[in-house]
């Protein structure tokens, strides 16, 4: 397996830990468990953010550019589905 595939496993189970971390948070009982699952949360998101600029520095992690003119027809189409319903 090339560094590659196993740094994008490993960022992609840092996401699911910061999902798992957010409703924690959101979803506790008290106020221990809840900053146990804040200080959590952030510390994910520091190794996510990490990770991301390793991979992006070493080409690894790329973002494609998207027009402008393709997000303003996709918002319209979204829009225009949420005046249907």
């Amino acid at each position: 397996m090339d560094d590659k595939t196993i740094l994008e496993g490993i960022l992609w189970d840092l996401k699911v830990l910061s999902d798992l971390c957010l409703h924690g948070s959101i979803e506790s009982g008290t106020k221990k468990v809840h900053t146990t699952f804040i200080n959590a949360l952030n510390e994910f998101l520091t190794m996510q953010n990490d990770l991301y600029n390793l991979m992006s520095e070493n080409n690894m992690y790329s973002v494609t550019k998207v027009a402008e003119s393709k997000i303003a027809k996709t918002l319209d189409k979204q829009k225009e589905s949420l005046k249907e319903e």
